[in-house]
């Protein structure tokens, strides 16, 4: 099973094998180390495809360590990966706001580099390595999109987009404490269901889309700025928590499993295509509850 994030189609560190979370990672009580498989076996010979427990039949008590040889992501990487594809994403933002005033020509070209954003972002999706230019191209056409609606949203909302900017860190913050204090546990069950649901809200946004477009459903639909919108937001951004659960699961299993360097791009991809999708959703959030003040 893949993991996945809002796009539904980034493939992760799975590579032949499936998602590592699910189908490599050990579990406690599962069957003995040696019979599992790594999922980067086959990508360069892993130290770890035989494990050295194997041979005493020690049971699963937690993920292999990372070789200590080059060439292997790190934690360092991919937190300085994701810096660099957010702070893209931020720069990007804050130019936009600071260069394209509020006007239909300014929302034209938010809805262009949203467009071109998610061009690039299906393109590395489909890719079999991770691709830095295209992910920091994603990013910088993100930011431009989301510098222009947040402008949008503060001349109608002021402080808006300041407020969702906090709230996205508190939903990360609190879902990533949830993680580590294993409260959450990213099972194969869990990723199911959850993908289930994120996949059926999906759809629905984009029917609910083509009956307001046709104007079929009035003020929104489902996407109003009353109580119904607010909960469809709330909903959301739970889902947003979850897509962050299984990026944090993906990059646990990638540096224990000694997962190339480069995967950490991908890490940065997906965690940025989820915040991005939790911010979006915290800011039209914040839109309904201040015009319900």
């Amino acid at each position: 099973m893949r993991s996945s994030n809002p796009v539904f189609s980034r493939r992760g560190f799975s590579r032949d094998n499936g998602y590592a979370g699910f189908n490599a990672a050990p579990q406690a009580g599962g069957p003995a180390v040696g019979t599992q498989t790594d999922p980067y076996a086959q990508q360069g010979g892993n130290p770890y495809a035989q494990n050295p427990y194997a041979q005493q039949g020690q049971q699963y008590g937690a993920p292999p360590q990372a070789p200590a040889t080059t060439g292997r992501m790190t934690m360092d990487d991919v937190v300085m990966r994701s810096a660099m594809t957010l702070g893209t994403v931020t720069v990007g933002a804050v130019l936009a706001w600071a260069l394209l005033p509020v006007s239909s020509t300014s929302y034209g070209l938010a809805i262009g580099s949203a467009l071109v954003a998610f061009v690039l972002a299906m393109v590395q999706s489909f890719k079999r390595k991770a691709s830095p230019a295209l992910i920091l191209g994603y990013a910088a056409f993100e930011g431009v999109f989301l510098g222009v609606i947040s402008e949008m949203y503060n001349e109608r909302w002021s402080g808006a987009p300041f407020q969702a900017v906090l709230g996205t860190m508190a939903v990360a913050g609190a879902t990533l404490l949830v993680y580590k204090a294993g409260w959450i546990r990213v099972t194969a069950r869990y990723a199911r269901i959850g993908m289930a649901i994120a996949i059926a809200f999906v759809v629905v946004m984009a029917v609910n889309l083509l009956l307001v477009a046709f104007g079929v459903a009035g003020d929104g639909g489902l996407r109003s700025m009353g109580p119904l919108g607010a909960i469809v937001g709330i909903l959301a951004i739970l889902i947003g928590a979850f897509f962050l659960t299984l990026d944090f699961k993906q990059i646990e299993d990638g540096i224990a499993y000694g997962a190339p360097r480069e995967e950490a791009w991908l890490a940065a991809f997906g965690l940025t295509m989820t915040l991005v999708w939790i911010y979006v959703e915290m800011l039209r959030l914040v839109a309904i509850f201040s015009s319900n003040d």
